[in-house]
């Protein structure tokens, strides 16, 4: 019938985003590995790889790609350059919750 419109670039990002999380998932399921184990394994703090799934926490993305055999930067598209380097500062759509920026009333006050 009719097309759907055309989503704007914040909600490509998204849909990538979720995209690479379900990815991730997905192969963690197909390995047989949990978060939790990864997190006691590589002696990171309980909920940094579950953390480092859905935002950039270098350790965490360390970890879960040693754990499954690869590097970060073949399962995080979006937070590294295609050279393998990662990106700095991380663009904002890769924060499940986007920073804030201060509203026009409040720097007035």
């Amino acid at each position: 019938m009719h097309r759907a419109a055309e989503t704007g670039k914040r909600d490509r990002a998204e849909e990538r985003r979720l995209k690479e999380v379900g990815r991730i998932r997905d192969l963690l399921t197909r390995w047989k590995l949990t978060l939790s184990k990864i997190d006691e394994e590589y002696q990171l703090p309980r909920g940094t790889a579950a953390n480092a799934v859905h935002e950039p926490h270098l350790a965490g993305e360390r970890a879960i790609a040693a754990a499954l055999g690869t590097r970060p930067h073949l399962l995080w598209f979006s937070r590294y350059h295609s050279d393998g380097t990662r990106k700095s500062p991380q663009p904002a759509e890769n924060y499940r919750y986007a920073r804030r920026t201060p509203s026009v009333e409040t720097a007035a006050a």
